[in-house]
């Protein structure tokens, strides 16, 4: 199982429509035990070579397999309904928030039901994690794509035709792709299932076309049921993905879009990399996840956080599979602790005990940035997201979409962009802004974000950006050329450098009139001013420039009203809701040894370590500290197969 599991639920009569408002974080499942399996060719890890084997129990009903093969007891908001519709024969579209636990959906029902399901997925890396973990908890799961030589692939249609596997994980491209589609009538399919629906829209924030033919699976398995699961879908992608997949009466499931145990925050982009190594050096037994928008910026940054000690490796579409897979590997397993990605390449490292994330730079979309905090904290436990902002950011994006030539995609950039900067700069309630943007209206002030824990400081900005527009316009007027923005400063502030005399811009108006502030306030002000569209920057020279709307803001002696930036915060904060392990009194000392125990089995087994235990079920282990078989049974994320491969080892490392 991917980690991304669990909770309690809700049902009514179907078919309606389904909504939770609030959503509660419960502790993920886990894998369980496993062996290499010598017969599949596929390469995946099959539980047999523990004291029993999970594939000769059959579970008797929906709850026995999610306790059996997962370890829990209760499922989170939906699943339940989800995976019983699905069984029934309906098709469904379900929106569960990132991190809500969409795999267990068809993964279920895979178990309970004769036939293969297949799962089209956009993310190569994601399935390789969803099928290790699957198979390690005696699941009989495989996967085809691009990263697999033509013998193991060739071994795993073996597989396939001899029925073996009841998950098959594929790409959109090659699910349509004729003779796979042939093969599929041969495998008897029980299910589709198809993951990131929001791909299919053309609505949506990451619009793919090759989505679109999914459509071409119901025409030839007409009596398959299709499961259309997505986390980022608003009601109008949520009717286009039904059009598109040509979904029949489905039942709708809609789960609330908020992660109560995820704080927001965002911060005014100074010296960005400063910044970003004092956020990982004060989290630096953590994992994290740090998104940025070049390839170029990837490499840049993980090579210096690495030099200053943050063991640290880039992730992007740049790096041939072979680069991907190893860096990847290497921090699912917790041997470095920061991986540094793109945002524009689809990131499928699945692992749940990621505490943080920083967007260095502000993404296109809130879709995009709500599923990329989502990789933070899906066990359940406190986790943070942080983002680096500056008005250069915003200007930069706007850059970017002006040479977008089709007027349509246009302005669907500009309007997403739109929202995700009123976002980043909001003084009210980050949370409630963000799922007001999903329809969710559900809260007013969530007491886990930067604003609602630290109200920003706001100040009259009138007079500074009348100093400020009118500096860059006189400027250009004088000299017929503009300037960076540390020139306008040093103007502004009165610094008679060798190029103000030169250009003798010392004789201006607006020389010395901004002494009242400093130059990080001056910084902040030109950021302010940037993003909301008064001044803009050159592309190629970087040089500052007033836009329309500036000119005419300073003709109309427009008001503003700035808001102080905050400083990144140099320790872990620990606000928020939190999980039942999380809220209970814990062993510091006890919880670390118990990472050290389990990172030791994992490395013996070559599996990630939250397949061995989650931090969550390591957290309740280090408060409860068990000392029998049945109390350690009864911690959450510990099944009957764990119990019997790690119980007494456990117990022992608890006792000592």
């Amino acid at each position: 199982m991917c980690g991304r599991c669990c909770g309690s639920v809700h049902s009514e009569d179907a078919p309606v429509v389904r909504s939770l408002t609030m959503f509660r974080p419960a502790l993920p499942p886990t894998g369980a035990g496993w062996g290499k399996d010598e017969s599949s060719g596929a390469g995946g890890l099959f539980p047999n070579r523990l004291g029993r084997d999970c594939s000769d129990v059959t579970p008797n009903n929906i709850d026995d397999a999610l306790n059996h093969y997962f370890g829990y007891r209760t499922f989170r908001p939906f699943q339940r309904e989800i995976a019983e519709s699905v069984l029934a024969g309906s098709d469904v579209v379900a929106l569960l928030p990132t991190g809500g636990g969409k795999s267990l959906c068809y993964q279920l029902p895979a178990l309970m039901q004769a036939g293969l399901t297949l799962v089209v997925s956009p993310l190569i890396a994601l399935m390789k994690d969803q099928v290790d973990a699957l198979t390690a908890n005696g699941i009989a799961a495989t996967y085809l794509n691009s990263s697999i030589d033509a013998q193991t692939a060739a071994e795993r249609i073996d597989g396939l035709d001899s029925g073996v596997y009841r998950l098959l994980y594929v790409a959109p491209e090659r699910a349509v792709l004729p003779s796979f589609m042939n093969a599929l009538a041969r495998w008897n399919v029980s299910l589709i299932a198809v993951d990131e629906a929001h791909c299919v829209s053309e609505w949506g924030h990451d619009f793919r076309p090759e989505y679109r033919r999914i459509a071409e699976l119901r025409e030839r398995l007409p009596d398959v049921p299709v499961l259309a699961l997505t986390a980022t879908a608003t009601e109008r992608v949520r009717t286009d993905i039904e059009h598109a997949l040509k979904l029949r009466s489905p039942q709708r499931f809609i789960a609330g879009f908020n992660r109560p145990n995820l704080r927001y925050a965002v911060f005014e982009k100074r010296d960005a990399f400063k910044q970003l190594l004092e956020w990982c050096t004060a989290r630096a037994s953590e994992s994290g996840i740090v998104y940025t928008q070049s390839r170029n910026s990837a490499e840049d940054l993980s090579h210096r956080l690495s030099a200053a000690g943050i063991p640290a490796r880039p992730y992007h579409a740049g790096l041939t599979p072979s680069q991907r897979a190893r860096n990847q590997e290497q921090f699912i397993r917790d041997d470095i602790r920061v991986i540094c990605a793109t945002i524009a390449f689809g990131m499928g490292i699945d692992k749940p005990n990621v505490r943080y994330v920083v967007h260095y730079d502000v993404p296109k979309s809130i879709e995009g940035y709500y599923q990329e905090t989502g990789r933070a904290g899906r066990d359940g436990l406190p986790s943070e997201c942080a983002l680096f902002f500056s008005g250069g950011d915003a200007a930069k994006q706007r850059h970017f979409i002006r040479q977008i030539e089709d007027e349509g995609e246009r302005e669907q950039a500009e309007r997403l962009l739109r929202a995700m900067l009123d976002l980043a700069s909001t003084p009210h309630c980050r949370r409630a802004q963000l799922l007001r943007y999903f329809g969710d209206e559900s809260i007013d002030q969530c007491g886990n974000c930067d604003n609602c824990l630290q109200p920003a400081e706001q100040i009259d900005g009138t007079i500074a950006a009348q100093k400020l527009l009118s500096c860059v316009y006189r400027i250009r007027s004088a000299g017929g050329f503009s300037t960076g923005e540390q020139h306008v400063i040093d103007v502004l502030v009165g610094r008679s450098t060798e190029k103000v005399r030169s250009w003798r811009h010392d004789e201006l108006s607006t020389f010395g009139v901004g002494t009242e502030y400093d130059r990080a306030a001056w910084q902040a002000f030109i950021s302010e001013l940037l993003r909301s569209g008064e001044l803009e920057k050159d592309a190629e020279r970087r040089t500052l420039l007033l836009t329309q709307e500036g000119l005419q803001a300073l003709r109309e002696r427009r008001a503003f009203t700035f808001f102080k930036p905050r400083a990144v915060a140099r320790t872990r904060k620990s606000k928020g809701r939190r999980t039942a392990a999380a809220a209970l009194p814990v062993s510091e000392d006890l919880f670390a040894r118990l990472r050290v125990l389990r990172k030791e089995l994992a490395d013996e087994q070559g599996v990630p370590p939250y397949v061995v235990f989650s931090d969550a079920t390591l957290r309740e282990l280090a408060a409860r500290k068990p000392t029998t078989l049945s109390a350690f049974r009864a911690i959450g994320g510990v099944g009957d197969v764990k119990l019997e491969r790690y119980g007494r080892i456990f117990l022992e490392a608890i006792t000592a």
